[in-house]
């Protein structure tokens, strides 16, 4: 038999196809777009700043997609297998727990590798502007490909051991968290309580974002065991996890049956989402007398909690910065503190919204659902308006309170500003208005690629992409353009109205073309859109 034969198949498929070579390709245009964004903006600087603000830049991005992108490649490859009962037939074959994984991971994460192959060599323009050593980009392309490894057996891990989607999702996020980010907490909370000891360093191994720290060339030489202990032990789990995972698979692609009495973790799990079982009928009545389709999409009793977790967090994270700062609503870093906190409510409340609203629609129509749904007496204005009603149960206190806080930040900010204070109250005021135009834009640009992409992740990121990043990209590029007229004019850049009229314009644009187009797509052609899926697969 052909050693790992499942492997080699899917890298011939996969690197046949087209869409591997586009994609390659438009991620190093994207890489060289950025890289050349951070030129223009640090046009003014010396060559060696430049090259190390591009490098610093193209490495931040990189991390991020590395952490990400192996995530969510893997995340649900093997658990949709054992939704639809394919997992077993490939033990009915000589094939080991490896082949399958091995297999697997080829096969979905062939397209994230060449990306990232794609970006390294931008990184090596650095170099030629001095700044950046052999040495230092060396480490850097290791540490990037290591952990991109690492997240691609985070995913494969949890999904050998899940069966639904969100669940893999969620849970390898967690994983992820645990091995990332808890050994560091720990260690920074006793440094915290316990300063006069030195900062458990040893703490940070598993955390790719220290092991990048340390590629800078200064802290390397300070710390090389440091450094190669942290990549030693990012490779190490990273085999432990796909050894687990080619365990896992074999012995959990069986449909269980459940248990009438006892503990068990889905049945936590149940209690977690659904609340206590002789409650949910009561709840289930509640909602299928308000709308059916508020009952489907807002089946998770407790939702709107963590949402307000969340914002406890924030909130928890300005208590922090303001008992560091010492002085409470006087210090001028007070401003800084609370535009930082709304921020964070701003973005986290956005993303959310725009990954709730598309959530449920996707998975309906990923599943075939609409098939039956649209033959019920249920009417396109239910379902939206069941859908309006789960959002409004989960984001409508939160965005209220929110919208509270912001307006204290800005009148504090106002009553301590050294600058033009009509011109702060402009900025803050039409940020909340253009949160407000966000979310409207977003309930309907969700729901529209719900029914326009393939999975629940998509249609969320395509919604958020042009309603919130589309705009803030197009708002650096002039950003940077002006500040090249001042450059090449030798005159004063533009003012802080030049960039607040191009802020709110573009958002606003952004808000009404793709909300009006979306809202109109939605109502004249909801059925054609909710069923191409079903009818894609039926041909």
């Amino acid at each position: 038999m052909t050693f790992l034969p499942i492997v080699a198949r899917e890298l011939r498929v996969t690197a046949r196809r087209r869409g591997t070579f586009w994609t390659r390709t438009l991620v190093a245009l994207i890489a060289i777009g950025v890289g050349t964004f951070l030129y223009l903006a640090n046009i003014d600087a010396a060559p060696q700043d430049v090259a190390r603000r591009i490098f610093f830049g193209l490495m931040a991005v990189s991390m991020f997609f590395c952490l990400y992108a192996g995530r969510y490649s893997t995340a649900d490859c093997l658990s949709v297998e054992k939704r639809q009962g394919t997992l077993g037939l490939l033990f009915l074959t000589d094939l080991r727990g490896y082949d399958v994984v091995l297999g697997k991971l080829a096969a979905t994460s062939l397209n994230g590798f060449y990306c990232l192959l794609a970006v390294f060599p931008v990184f090596a323009v650095p170099l030629l502007l001095g700044g950046i050593t052999n040495g230092q980009f060396w480490r850097v392309i290791l540490v990037l490909t290591v952990t991109f490894v690492f997240s691609l057996s985070v995913g494969m891990f949890v999904s050998a051991l899940s069966r639904d989607a969100r669940k893999a999702m969620g849970s390898n996020l967690l994983v992820l968290l645990l091995i990332v980010a808890i050994p560091g907490s720990c260690g920074a909370l006793m440094f915290y309580l316990n300063p006069t000891h030195p900062f458990p360093f040893v703490l940070l191994v598993s955390c790719p974002l220290y092991t990048l720290y340390l590629c800078d060339e200064s802290q390397y030489f300070l710390q090389p065991v440091f450094f190669w202990q942290s990549v030693a032990l990012l490779h190490l789990i990273t085999w432990i996890l796909l050894g687990a995972a080619s365990w896992a698979v074999r012995h959990s692609w069986q449909d269980k049956p459940s248990r009438a009495r006892g503990w068990s973790w889905s049945r936590f799990l149940d209690w977690l989402r659904f609340g206590p079982v002789n409650k949910r009928a009561q709840y289930r009545r509640q909602l299928l007398d308000a709308n059916p389709f508020y009952w489907l999409a807002a089946r998770s009793k407790f939702k709107p909690y963590h949402v307000w977790g969340v914002l406890l967090c924030i909130a928890a994270w300005w208590v922090w910065a303001q008992f560091q700062i010492g002085v409470l609503w006087l210090d001028p870093r007070v401003s800084g503190t609370n535009f930082a906190t709304a921020i964070m409510l701003n973005v986290a409340l956005k993303l959310w919204l725009g990954l709730e609203a598309s959530r449920q629609l996707a998975e309906e129509r990923q599943g075939g659902s609409f098939e039956l749904l649209l033959s019920t007496p249920l009417e396109l204005r239910d379902i939206l308006n069941g859908q309006r009603l789960a959002l409004k149960r989960q984001f409508l206190a939160p965005i209220l309170v929110s919208a509270v806080l912001v307006l204290g930040f800005m009148v504090q900010a106002v009553d301590h500003a050294p600058m033009d204070r009509s011109l702060l109250v402009e900025l803050w005021l039409g940020g909340l208005l253009m949160f407000g135009l966000d979310v409207i834009a977003l309930y309907w640009m969700a729901m529209y690629c719900a029914l326009t992409t393939q999975t629940p992740n998509q249609a969320a990121v395509s919604s958020i992409v042009r309603i919130v990043v589309a705009p803030a990209v197009v708002f650096a590029a002039v950003a940077v353009l002006g500040k090249l007229y001042a450059f090449f004019a030798g005159r004063p850049g533009p003012g802080p109205g030049f960039y607040l009229f191009w802020w709110f314009g573009l958002g606003l644009a952004a808000d009404v073309a793709y909300g009006f187009m979306a809202r109109r797509r939605l109502l004249s052609r909801f059925r054609q859109l909710a069923c191409q899926g079903v009818a894609r697969k039926a041909g």
